[in-house]
């Protein structure tokens, strides 16, 4: 089947299986390889991706339901120059290490201030409890997300 979706800003259409994974559909087809594949199974959260603004993981949606949705990648986030206030924040915060993790800490970061641009702690702390990191713990990456929305609102970091 011939599926068309707005990737990243722009319209793209592929040819897919009604088994294949938006995950892989990305990744393959599109070459757009910064969204993870992690467990597979949707516990990890390194595979999330904007759909029509909210935070999904890409490795349990069939590709086919994104038919004429609006996907955005962490690819898509990223500026022509530089880096998003996010992901500037997170390198600003040293909320990364192995980064695997990392592209959909962001996503969900993303999607949480796009609707809260002031989280409390416990709201970050809620928004990423799907996104699992091995390596840093947490303190870091929600220091990072309160950073990035304190600059998203016009502030230079932390409040």
């Amino acid at each position: 089947m011939k599926i068309r979706m707005k990737v990243n800003g722009q319209w793209r259409e592929a040819e897919t299986s009604p088994d294949r994974l938006l995950l892989d559909l990305l990744r393959e087809e599109f070459g757009l390889t910064g969204t993870k594949k992690g467990c597979g199974e949707g516990e990890c959260g390194a595979c999330t991706v904007l759909l029509d603004g909210r935070p999904v993981l890409a490795c349990l949606i069939p590709a086919f339901k994104a038919e004429g949705a609006e996907i955005q990648t962490i690819e898509g986030l990223t500026p022509a120059e530089g880096l998003h206030p996010i992901q500037q924040a997170f390198q600003d915060e040293g909320a990364v290490q192995c980064g695997y993790c990392t592209p959909g800490m962001v996503m969900t970061a993303k999607a949480l201030l796009d609707g809260n641009p002031s989280p409390t702690e416990a709201e970050i702390k809620e928004a990423i409890s799907g996104n699992i990191c091995r390596c840093t713990g947490y303190t870091k990456i929600v220091g990072a997300i309160a950073r990035g929305a304190a600059t998203l609102r016009g502030g230079q970091g932390k409040d």
